[in-house]
């Protein structure tokens, strides 16, 4: 049996938008599903979303749901959503998607271990972290 680890995002309200933007970014396929359709249609909450699943073309997972109500929205605190690779095209693809809009806490640029390095908040409150590695010379 395998296993994963992905990103599960908490939202107020504004995970069906957060994860569009996501799929807009990343690309690949994006399944929503509010509460309303596990049963809680006469629910003030019936249109936020109880699960919502991106698979990307690149063979990430994100995964998101909204609050309800009466829950205590706890946004984001002490940790980051971290891409890294050396395909440095995409990585910076991703980079400008996820910084448009947001807000930019460290600009991409080559950092003291040799990588290109940037971070950023996006415009749905989530923190990311981009490094791009370089090649590594070669020993002889």
């Amino acid at each position: 049996m395998s296993s994963r680890l992905n990103p599960y995002l908490v939202f107020n309200g504004n995970a069906r938008q957060a994860m569009e933007f996501y799929a807009n970014v990343f690309g690949g396929n994006l399944a929503l599903n509010t509460f309303a359709e596990f049963g809680a249609t006469d629910s003030p909450d019936a249109d936020r979303i109880m699960h919502a699943m991106l698979e990307t073309d690149a063979g990430y997972t994100i995964m998101a749901s909204d609050v309800i109500g009466d829950m205590r929205f706890e946004p984001m605190a002490g940790a980051s959503v971290s891409l890294s690779g050396d395909d440095a095209d995409l990585l910076r693809g991703y980079w400008e998607g996820l910084s448009a809009g947001g807000s930019v806490t460290m600009p991409m640029q080559k950092q003291a271990w040799g990588d290109e390095f940037g971070m950023c908040v996006d415009q749905f409150g989530v923190p990311w972290m981009v490094n791009i590695s370089q090649p590594q010379a070669q020993q002889g």
